[in-house]
């Protein structure tokens, strides 16, 4: 089994380590925070609930960022004493991508956060992390929230609906409503227009369903390593670096991403609206 360490043991760290605890697919986690003692009392927290939940994986907590040096994959979270890391401390963040990207081990490093979508470009592009192994996570988040919304509208269950978010949320988000489905059936034809606007306006004012709360973002990256370490072949949407192999410098968004041992594996694109198509183009191109 593998290792994963989680650097900043705020909220969502905390939920992540604690999902993933619970799934029993890793055999150690590892929380990182420089708060003093916070990530090691959260570990401790976690692993006294381990004989009632029933879960074998150890946690612990830590202060020394070289704790993350050994794990297979490494989760940028939020710090304990704050939030996730704020545009106006990127370098910061950057400088911990450059430290954990040099490492021996070569980690993948899932960007848990609502705000990391720049932290997967600018890691890419100035860092050269290559695009396989860094990535983010909270774009399934919000496609869940949008599934939730979907089955409000329609009287059904979030589990009937299938949908993906690509783009750059939340005003350049972009859902393929000719492709999503509830209970296996168009969703373009059951959502009646009203229903649909009303979506669309909550998906582009971003007020209601983005930035994703921080257990919902946690199940999002918790559903990103249970499929690296689980195999996994479900699609999941997901911020990837940009590829700019054909001549387009893009920003990194939003994407249905296959995930694997390696990390992204390929980018599915669906097909796309002419309207989808300019809206998602409008949104990440330079």
């Amino acid at each position: 089994m593998h290792d994963v360490a989680i650097i900043g043991a705020g909220t969502l760290g905390g939920a992540v380590a604690h999902r993933l605890a619970r799934r029993d697919v890793v055999s150690a986690i590892c929380l990182v925070d420089d708060a003093g003692s916070i990530a090691a009392g959260k570990a401790l927290d976690i692993a006294q609930a381990a004989p009632i939940e029933s879960f074998s994986t150890r946690v612990t907590g830590t202060t020394d960022i070289a704790a993350a040096a050994s794990a297979s994959i490494v989760v940028i979270a939020d710090r304990a004493a704050g939030d996730e890391w704020p545009a106006d401390a990127i370098e910061e963040a950057l400088l911990l991508l450059k430290r954990l990207s040099g490492s021996a081990a070569k980690p993948l490093i899932l960007c848990a956060g609502a705000g990391h979508r720049e932290l997967v470009e600018r890691g890419a592009r100035e860092l050269g992390v290559p695009r396989a192994r860094l990535f983010g996570s909270a774009p399934e988040a919000l496609a869940s929230a949008i599934r939730s919304a979907v089955a409000m509208e329609s009287g059904g269950s979030p589990h009937d609906v299938a949908l993906t978010v690509l783009g750059i949320p939340p005003s350049h988000a972009v859902v393929p409503w000719d492709d999503a489905t509830i209970g296996g059936l168009s969703a373009a034809r059951l959502l009646d227009p009203p229903a649909r606007r009303r979506l669309e306006a909550d998906i582009a004012h971003g007020a209601a369903l983005w930035p994703p709360g921080p257990h919902a973002l946690a199940a999002a990256a918790v559903k990103a390593i249970n499929i690296v370490f689980g195999g996994s072949r479900q699609v999941m949407s997901c911020f990837v670096a940009p590829d700019d192999s054909a001549g387009r410098r893009t920003r990194a968004a939003a994407f249905p991403t296959r995930l694997g041992r390696s990390g992204v594996e390929r980018v599915d694109v669906p097909p796309l609206t002419t309207h989808d198509r300019v809206a998602l183009d409008n949104g990440i191109m330079l």
